[in-house]
């Protein structure tokens, strides 16, 4: 990110706005989840945040999918933009905007932004001819095509050839803004590999792409021409826009951009990432809008090592997933065991496998063994120890210490596999300096306080893993921290960042003596593998 975003105390964060020809798949979850961590840990450090998801629900594949299903366009995506967001709230997403481009307000965004584009003489009418793929709702070049004319995303369907006229956008003119831009923000485009795509691309020369289509009544006609329908990417990318406005503002382009623009991050799939890292900067760079501070291209999942499809029958139900598992099972195990940006496998015995090890073995029962001994041997009350008497060579503290600041530069470079394992590091210390220091032995000899501080060390070190965990598994961060005697509830985005100022409780060593601590019972109970298998 560039220093003027590094500096606002804002930060705006967007999914896709997810297309609504079916209800959300795994790969839309595995989206939002990342990006629901990133908004948490930004309120963790004190930001105002705007996370931003929604649908986007214009186009030629909406309108056929909701004709075969016998409803109108509008009820087939009140229903799926409904189990967008019962799935969200399952999955406990705190978003703070659901962006829909059905929407009224969305309407005066578009027809604003095209008039800007309009003026700068960026939009002119020309002849298009091409293998159109319904489905991506993008033209193909022959070159790309599978056999039989078969898109390469949707190799089940066969592209349809159109010779229309339409109106274009001048892309070829931005190509050296574009260069520019590249050049002077080398991480405009995360990971590295989806920056070398990008660039590849745009050094073979771009060309102008259609902006409308005919034919299509579902979608916002064109100002300057009803009888022709806005292309879906010239509607649906300025959903991220509309979002910023206030509910109680006018919708106007000068009102969404007074406060949270521009949009500090947008999280993709790599499938869209042309659209976004060359396409909707050059949209911006013409309508005079402060360009969007990045994007980061994730990879594709897959499942028992297969492409997910219907074809195979291997379908991720997420809905399933969470509703037997739990979302704290499902947002760890994809950030935690996936390395972000790269293609990632769902299996699901390495899940219960994973989950079980790292959640039920290594931090629940480490907590409940701690919690016994302190009731056994504390009184049930956090040892009276100071932690500055604790010496630095004491590997947790020495761990410690510094596991703030590793795990602040995972997050913030999206490297969440990283960040879950220096937390999981230290855990799995305490485990070990636990068994090292014998505390029971320690007080059978009478030395008392040498016990408070072996119990104080691992009490502090969980209290830091759950709370620089707590972006990813709240609810189990907000159980481990009631047991520690703090009311706190990481859920309470509202609340959050006063109630437990980031600086301080990242730190180690801020526990406080006396602080009665709750009854030991499990944070993550242990799971079994269900004979129902994911739908």
């Amino acid at each position: 990110m560039n220093s003027n975003q590094t500096s606002k105390n804002t930060f705006a964060i967007t999914t896709p706005l997810y297309y609504v020809n079916d209800l959300p798949h795994i790969g839309s979850a595995y989206t939002t989840i990342a990006a629901d961590v990133v908004a948490r840990f930004e309120r963790l450090r004190g930001k105002s945040v705007l996370l931003i998801t929604g649908t986007d629900e214009h186009g030629q594949k909406i309108e056929r999918t909701a004709e075969a299903s016998g409803r109108s366009p509008q009820e087939h995506c009140d229903t799926i933009a409904a189990g967008f967001d019962q799935l969200w709230q399952k999955m406990n997403i705190a978003y703070d905007r659901f962006s829909r481009t059905t929407n009224p307000r969305h309407g005066a965004i578009v027809k604003e932004f095209f008039q800007r584009v309009w003026d700068n003489d960026d939009i002119y009418l020309s002849q298009q001819t091409g293998w159109y793929c319904v489905a991506c709702e993008e033209f193909k070049d022959k070159r790309e095509l599978l056999e039989n004319n078969h898109c390469p995303m949707h190799p089940n369907r066969e592209v349809e050839w159109r010779d229309e006229q339409n109106y274009f956008f001048r892309l070829s003119k931005y190509q050296p803004q574009l260069e520019a831009l590249y050049q002077d923000r080398p991480d405009f485009i995360r990971p590295e590999i989806r920056r070398n795509e990008v660039l590849s691309f745009v050094q073979q020369g771009l060309q102008d792409f259609s902006i409308s289509r005919v034919n299509v009544a579902w979608g916002f006609p064109v100002p300057v021409d009803p009888k022709q329908t806005l292309y879906v990417w010239f509607d649906a990318l300025l959903g991220y826009v509309t979002a910023l406005l206030d509910p109680e503002q006018e919708p106007t382009l000068e009102n969404a951009l007074s406060k949270w623009s521009p949009i500090n991050l947008h999280l993709i799939g790599k499938d869209i990432l042309r659209f976004h890292a060359v396409y909707w900067p050059a949209m911006l760079m013409s309508a005079g809008v402060p360009v969007s501070g990045g994007v980061f291209g994730h990879g594709f999942l897959t499942k028992d090592g297969q492409k997910i499809s219907k074809t195979l029958g291997n379908i991720i139900d997420p809905l399933d997933l969470v509703e037997r598992y739990g979302s704290d099972a499902l947002r760890y195990y994809f950030l935690k065991e996936i390395e972000f940006g790269r293609d990632g496998d769902f299996n699901e015995t390495r899940f219960i496998n994973i989950l079980n090890a790292d959640l039920a073995n290594d931090l629940g029962n480490l907590l409940n063994r701690t919690l016994g001994m302190v009731k056994k041997y504390c009184q049930g009350q956090v040892p009276k120890v100071n932690p500055e008497e604790i010496g630095d060579k004491n590997g947790l503290k020495a761990a410690g210490v510094t596991l703030g600041d590793r795990v602040t530069c995972a997050y913030e470079g999206l490297q969440f596999s990283q960040g879950c394992e220096e937390i999981l590091s230290l855990v799995r210390g305490c485990n070990k300096y636990i068994d090292e220091q014998a505390p029971w032995k320690l007080y059978k000899q009478g030395e008392q306080q040498a016990v408070e501080q072996v119990l104080y060390a691992v009490l502090e070190s969980v209290r830091l893993s759950a709370y620089l965990l707590s972006p990813i598994i709240p609810n189990i961060s907000t159980a481990i921290y009631q047991q520690l005697g703090y009311s706190i509830d990481f859920n309470d985005q509202t609340a959050i960042a006063s109630a437990l100022n980031f600086p301080t409780h990242s730190s180690w060593g801020i526990l406080e003596s006396d602080r009665v601590l709750g009854e030991a019972k499990p944070v993550f109970a242990r799971l079994e593998l269900s004979n129902q298998a994911s739908s």
